[in-house]
């Protein structure tokens, strides 16, 4: 069943801003929200870490949930973590509009891509599928057709702050040409003013950015020129 969830597969316009919530200040993170959406952005990106998968520890479903009390921004959800069919329903009973998890990740030996894909569908959000720097694109063959998004990671995925990887374009190319109109490509790391027009060049047509929205004196502008506006 594919999704009926519309932001990602007929959005308004593109590209799409995904300001990364790890990159806000948690003390005020309410406001921070707030601000953001007023300032443009369409999505707010939530990463999830395990400190397995990766080496990191942060938010849950209730980090989601507050979210979608707080703001109209959609929480797409990205799991860096060891066992992604764990954390399905319960970040979908939080409120996410959207899950993407890692074709790396372990977990997958004991629950297919393609089941994981089907579940988060079921309930009616989209379904992303990541890849880290080093993984072809080839690792996707069997579900390619049935993701709404793919997301390449142009850092290796854990920890922030980490320089974009421009050797990760080739793969934004690859899937631009692959994938149809209704799927979109998200790309994730070291996003900025500086990076950004490249990723849109290669046909990225979500970008996540943290530090370039959250420490920039003028969100507003920021998305703007994130846009390419």
């Amino acid at each position: 069943m594919k999704s009926n969830v519309s932001v990602f597969p007929h959005p308004p316009h593109l590209p799409l801003i995904a300001p990364s919530l790890l990159a806000a200040d948690f003390g005020q993170i309410g406001r921070q929200v707030n601000e953001v959406e007023k300032a443009g952005a369409d999505l707010i990106h939530v990463d999830i870490m395990d400190g397995h998968f990766v080496p990191n520890l942060t938010m849950g479903p209730d980090m989601v949930q507050a979210l979608r009390r707080s703001c109209r921004l959609m929480p797409d959800v990205h799991l860096m973590v060891t066992d992604p069919q764990n954390f399905i329903e319960p970040f979908l009973d939080a409120g996410a509009g959207h899950i993407s998890f890692h074709i790396e990740a372990p977990g997958l030996a004991r629950c297919s891509a393609s089941d994981l894909i089907r579940r988060i569908h079921a309930r009616g959000a989209t379904a992303g599928v990541a890849l880290n720097p080093s993984t072809p694109v080839a690792a996707l063959e069997s579900i390619l057709s049935l993701a709404d998004l793919v997301l390449v990671m142009s850092v290796h995925p854990g920890f922030t702050g980490q320089n974009f990887m421009p050797e990760t374009l080739s793969k934004v190319t690859e899937l631009h040409r692959r994938l149809s109109p209704h799927q979109r490509l998200q790309i994730d790391g070291g996003i900025g003013l500086q990076t950004a027009p490249d990723a849109l060049r290669a046909g990225a047509d979500v970008l996540v950015a943290g530090a370039a929205i959250f420490r920039a004196p003028d969100w507003a502008a920021t998305i703007q020129r994130l846009r390419g506006e």
